[in-house]
């Protein structure tokens, strides 16, 4: 019997496929699937493959991979896609990101950035990712440039879900840009965080938000207290190994009561005059005197 070849699947059908193969993240569909034959490569270009930009761990150093740099001469990755595409040593880590963006052509609606994203490249992703609704930034993207995040925020009207990892400074501002602009807001996903008083209130005025995860943050008890009772829609809130109020707590547990899956094993009570708590602190006095 004569059995149909893989290069000759229908255009839309091969489309779909690498769209879903994109999601897994972009090393197959970028070096494997556009050199098995030139139908796939065509349908590989189709910027419906690219609505999810899932970006790799990129090592820049053998010591040191959190910093922003354009070295990208450690990472394998980086290393086989400038063989493959014969690309000049003038390469950059920026100038892949404006790349991969490109390529999206305006439809991207999930990102997870490499931790050593520039402000050239965030501000591009900001620019011409108008369709987000996924949103992860690592650690040290937001440490170092959690200043520009809310402008970035104010550009994304659709954005659902965000990732935001050990965010110490901006998070008010960023949660109120997120209330402001985006509407069919409804995850929060803010682990290892600090989160003070305007943070919470912000986060408690958030209209649909539904989900939040906040395992190992820093807030005080009448914090989080302010926080559970904002947050009227909540159906699951995982609050473990969090630093401030203790898990044992009854008024918490029966102000969380209307929320489904409510988790805060582990979490416990500090003393902010002990040496923790002058610690737990310490990153936001040094952050306000700066």
């Amino acid at each position: 019997m004569d059995q149909r070849k893989w290069d000759q699947l229908d255009y839309g059908c091969l489309v779909n496929i690498f769209g879903k193969v994109g999601r897994g993240g972009m090393e197959s569909l970028l070096m494997d699937v556009p050199f098995v034959c030139k139908s796939w490569h065509k349908a590989s270009l189709d910027p419906k493959c690219w609505e999810s930009l899932i970006f790799p761990i990129i090592f820049t150093s053998l010591y040191n991979s959190d910093v922003e740099t354009e070295d990208w001469t450690f990472d394998p990755f980086l290393k086989r896609f400038v063989f493959e595409y014969r690309i000049n040593k003038s390469f950059s880590i920026t100038a892949f990101i404006k790349f991969m963006v490109s390529r999206s052509k305006g439809c991207a609606t999930e990102i997870r950035l490499p931790v050593c994203a520039s402000e050239e490249a965030l501000k591009r992703v900001a620019a011409s990712c108008p369709r987000l609704k996924n949103l992860t930034l690592p650690t040290d993207v937001v440490y170092y440039k959690s200043r520009m995040i809310p402008d970035m925020i104010g550009k994304w009207k659709d954005l659902e879900y965000l990732l935001m990892g050990s965010c110490y400074h901006d998070m008010e501002k960023i949660i109120s840009q997120i209330g402001l602009h985006c509407k069919n807001f409804y995850y929060l996903d803010i682990p290892d965080c600090l989160v003070r008083k305007d943070a919470a209130l912000a986060i408690a005025k958030l209209p649909n938000l539904k989900h939040i995860i906040m395992m190992n943050t820093k807030i005080e008890r009448v914090n989080f207290v302010r926080l559970v009772k904002g947050c009227k829609k909540l159906v699951s809130l995982d609050a473990r190994n969090c630093l401030g109020f203790d898990a044992g707590d009854k008024e918490i547990s029966k102000l969380a009561s209307h929320i489904s899956d409510f988790k805060c094993q582990g979490s416990r009570f500090f003393d902010c005059h002990s040496k923790e708590g002058k610690y737990v602190w310490f990153h936001d006095s040094v952050y306000d005197g700066r």
